[in-house]
């Protein structure tokens, strides 16, 4: 699971890194036409900016969700495999955007996407990894309820 986790962060920080050292903030590069767009910004708060202009708040309430998940894992120690890769990606997304603030005051974003016609709020890399993790355990805990199959846990 370590190595699942450091792993996806580095993914996350590499292309976080691209984005500081070649693009210009709130410039953007079109990669497909009134469709996805590579935007960097500088994001103070948190999912869709609430919090923003407060990193500091926004970096305490990371530290502490992200020591709960360290916790919850070491109490319960998921077994199966799913678990784990879900656990896994939500925690690397969580370490990724904490490690930025961290280290610049902010979170870079630069996925900028339009879907019929809504220009969805500008996200990263360890966003992806947060909300597939999440999913993930939704549906997981969906069929384990749903199929009869807690007991496997």
């Amino acid at each position: 699971m370590i190595i699942l986790v450091i792993g996806l962060i580095i993914i996350d920080i590499v292309s976080k890194l691209i984005v500081k050292k070649y693009l210009i903030v709130h410039k953007s590069i079109v990669i497909i036409k009134n469709f996805l767009n590579i935007t960097y910004v500088k994001n103070t708060g948190a999912a869709w900016s609430i919090f923003d202009n407060n990193s500091l708040l926004v970096l305490i309430i990371s530290g502490l969700v992200i020591g709960y998940i360290i916790y919850y894992l070491e109490k319960h120690k998921p077994s199966r495999k799913i678990e784990k890769i879900a656990y896994s990606f939500i925690l690397a997304g969580a370490l990724g955007n904490f490690i930025n603030r961290l280290v610049y005051g902010y979170v870079i974003d630069f996925i900028d996407v339009k879907i019929f016609g809504y220009n969805y709020p500008i996200f990263n890399i360890a966003d992806i990894f947060i909300v597939v993790g999440v999913i993930v355990l939704i549906i997981d805990t969906w069929r384990c309820n749903h199929d009869g199959v807690k007991s496997r846990r």
